[in-house]
């Protein structure tokens, strides 16, 4: 099948003058679409970008960049929800007795969708890596996941996020160009609980709420201190953004106050919020970002998009300098970057990031094993699987399951990483962070950009990209077992 079949419309780039990133519509004909996938004539892309820097100063009214963009927003969006369909099964399927920490309930079954010729997941498993490549048989869903709009990129936040925001503060998320794309039965309960590693007896903190600006004292006066406060405060408090700022170069369509650290990390956790890394260029080659949880980070070591960041202190002060302007300096000034002070501001936020804790998990014990008392036989089948055939915790040890290391997947391997997508090359190399299981069925969709929907695709991936083999009936117990983290 050729890549114009496979999606009703190719998004063709060009670069103005004023360095505004354009999408121009065109169909695909019919005679196009009848070519098999060999007569394909091969993309040349370029090594390197133009620049690395994005244009300044613009030379157009922001009301006709605004019209333009909104005019085809649909278009765009009909794009990526074309590409998802084309990759998963997106029906609500939720799991029979599974549910998040506050109720929510989490979706099963493998949602990537076998490739053609393929009759089960065991058969392709089965198959050496050099037929997958040869044969074109590494699943769509498998591959990297381009951002909605991936030739613009930046924050996109989930609906019922947008509306709480606005409903409390009237500060409006949505953006004019793009929307948020995975459906809402894939993403994280919302609001997420809030547990704090210091008052545990207390359980969920948050007392069901999203924690904003308009809130956070009188929840959390009394339970933190002053400094924690203080760190709180400035973890919801919205600052300047590439896509919403005051400056006529913004996605907004009233000039804007900014965005929030927890507006991508709701709660000290995640809303499932997406983004581009602001570390790589060209565009295309550039990775969509799945917000990871703030559960935890006081036992982490590794943070920002290539986890060249040690201490949470560091990730605090750069995200605004440097995630929030897709790592470009000189756009951070025009658009007024915030610049942290390290030894009270920093400091602070890092304090209450540092006692948000993972939710509950009452059938481990103090060592981050399975109580044999309170187990399943499922799940502890599981657990066997986890420490010994699928090789997890070599990887994923307790008692946060992540060794803090990052590990190339070489995923590459499978299939043609030149093919572009919706705008995003389907180079998938390099390291990526082991990021902890514990609670990991609060934190869907998985892996580093969302293309896993499930824990369930999540095991299918790595069983046939690790070549573990595992049978129908231990991934299934698998699955059980990460329920329990």
């Amino acid at each position: 099948m050729s890549r114009d079949s496979r999606r009703p419309c190719e998004y063709v780039l060009r670069r103005t003058r004023l360095g505004v990133c354009v999408a121009t519509v065109v169909a695909a004909c019919a005679a196009s679409a009848q070519q098999p996938a060999q007569d394909d004539p091969p993309e040349a892309q370029p090594a390197r970008g133009a620049t690395s820097y994005m244009p300044v100063a613009l030379e157009r009214p922001f009301q006709e960049i605004y019209e333009e963009f909104s005019a085809r927003k649909e278009e765009v969006m009909e794009r990526a929800r074309n590409l998802l369909e084309q990759r998963y099964d997106l029906s609500d399927r939720p799991v029979q007795g599974v549910t998040m920490t506050r109720g929510k309930p989490v979706q099963g079954g493998v949602r990537v969708r076998l490739p053609e010729g393929v009759s089960s997941w065991e058969e392709l498993a089965a198959m050496p890596r050099s037929e997958i490549a040869a044969r074109n048989l590494f699943p769509e869903g498998f591959k990297p996941l381009p951002h909605p709009f991936h030739e613009e990129g930046g924050m996109v936040f989930p609906q019922h996020h947008i509306d709480e925001i606005l409903a409390q503060e009237q500060r409006d998320l949505n953006r004019f160009d793009v929307e948020f794309d995975i459906p809402e039965h894939f993403l994280p309960e919302f609001p997420p609980p809030i547990f704090l590693t210091t008052r545990p007896e207390l359980g969920d903190v948050s007392q069901g709420q999203l924690v904003t600006t308009q809130n956070f004292f009188e929840l959390f006066n009394g339970i933190l201190n002053p400094k924690q406060l203080e760190g709180l405060r400035l973890l919801v408090s919205p600052f300047p953004q590439q896509q919403f700022n005051m400056t006529n170069d913004r996605r907004s369509e009233k000039p804007h106050l900014g965005v929030s650290c927890f507006d991508c990390h709701a709660n000290g956790h995640t809303n499932a919020s997406t983004h581009l890394v602001g570390d790589i260029r060209p565009q295309e080659v550039r990775r969509r970002i799945d917000t990871p949880t703030l559960r935890g980070v006081q036992q982490q070591r590794l943070f920002g998009s290539q986890r060249a960041l040690r201490t949470v202190e560091d990730f605090t002060e750069f995200e605004q300098r440097a995630a929030y302007f897709d790592g470009d300096i000189v756009i951070a000034q025009k658009k007024g970057v915030n610049f942290l002070e390290r030894g009270s501001e920093v400091h602070a936020m890092a304090e209450f990031q540092e006692i948000l804790d993972f939710p509950p998990a009452p059938k481990l014990d103090p060592f981050g094993r399975l109580d044999p008392e309170l187990a399943t036989e499922q799940e502890l089948r599981g657990e066997q699987i986890f420490f010994g055939k699928g090789r997890c915790f070599e990887c994923h040890p307790p008692p946060i399951f992540s060794d803090n290391f990052m590990h190339d997947l070489k995923v590459e391997r499978f299939y043609n990483e030149d093919e572009i997508v919706n705008g995003r090359k389907m180079s998938d190399g390099g390291p990526t962070k082991t990021f902890p299981l514990r609670g990991i069925k609060d934190s869907p969709p998985y892996l580093h950009d969302g293309r896993l929907l499930t824990l369930d695709d999540a095991v299918e991936f790595f069983n046939l990209v690790l070549g573990l083999q595992l049978n129908a009936q231990e991934k299934q117990d698998l699955v059980r077992y990460l329920y329990t983290l």
